[in-house]
């Protein structure tokens, strides 16, 4: 039995998402993400205006009259959703924590697969694969997606990315759009996302708190790893750490922004403190502006 927060949790995130596919990315997503060609549907009589390269030479040969072939776009794609659940995704400064903007960004990708009659999947992954639902169309399978999201309690703290990459490629064996939601904190998986990159179409969305990029002045502060549970006890009130802080984690920003770019992965970047509407619609423009 499903608790009454968690349905009203789940009313609530269709309730917004909804009004974003429907007003704000209106046909954007359809633009950037084409169906997989020209599919045969049928043969008719050849019409004046019509291409000649479409004419079906065995059909005018047996008719004694010209025929040609009528193509529609294979439209039919399939969304699959990578999302870390791992003891990191529990953290937040703001308003929400990192899992949760996770969630509702699934939600949007989710339900603009669906308004263009797609198929939408999801895998959940710690350091393990903990969940799988196989890509199906409909709103009630968008629903039920949410749901996992929301009422899913992961048994392991840890993150491995190439964990689920390679499980993907194990259920998933025509080429898909997929969403791989993460923090990123992690390690050993560029090889991983290069094999993922040849077969998918593969977009990376790295969701971060601010805290974790610059400490504030706060005095001594004892920090726990959340997937390790380490502690260390930091003085932010000096200027040096907190230096040394920042610029370590911009590093580490940097080398992943940088090895997205080598691997030819589209990426978006959300951030807690801010809406991340816009980065997405940014991300649909840009992306469209290549095709």
């Amino acid at each position: 039995m499903i608790p009454k927060e968690i349905l009203k949790k789940v009313k609530k995130i269709e309730l917004t998402t909804r009004h974003i596919v429907n007003d704000v990315f209106a046909g954007e997503y359809h633009s950037v993400f084409k169906g997989r060609g020209m599919e045969f549907a049928e043969v008719r009589e050849y019409q004046i205006g019509d291409d000649i390269r479409t004419i079906d030479w065995n059909v005018t040969a047996r008719q004694g009259q010209p025929f040609v072939k009528i193509f529609n776009e294979e439209r039919e794609l399939t969304v699959m959703l990578l999302v870390d659940a791992s003891s990191s995704g529990e953290f937040g400064t703001v308003d929400q924590m990192k899992g949760e903007i996770a969630t509702e960004i699934c939600a949007l990708l989710a339900f603009s697969a669906i308004k263009n009659n797609d198929k939408v999947g999801l895998i959940i992954f710690t350091d393990k694969v903990e969940k799988y639902v196989p890509p199906k169309k409909g709103k009630q399978h968008v629903l039920r997606v949410i749901r996992e999201l929301l009422y899913f309690q992961p048994e392991d703290n840890k993150t491995n990315i190439s964990c689920a990459l390679e499980h993907l490629s194990h259920v998933i064996k025509r080429k898909s759009i997929v969403f791989l939601v993460s923090d990123f904190i992690g390690s050993d998986y560029e090889k991983s996302l290069r094999v993922a990159r040849q077969k998918h179409d593969l977009v990376a969305v790295t969701v971060t708190d601010p805290r974790e990029l610059s400490l504030p002045d706060i005095g001594f502060v004892e920090l726990e790893d959340a997937e390790t549970g380490e502690l260390m006890l930091v003085d932010t009130a000096h200027p040096a750490v907190r230096e040394m802080f920042a610029s370590e984690t911009n590093e580490e920003k940097n080398l992943r922004i940088k090895m997205f770019r080598s691997l030819n992965i589209d990426s978006i970047d959300i951030m807690t403190d801010r809406p991340y509407i816009k980065p997405i619609i940014d991300f649909f423009k840009k992306r469209a502006s290549r095709h």
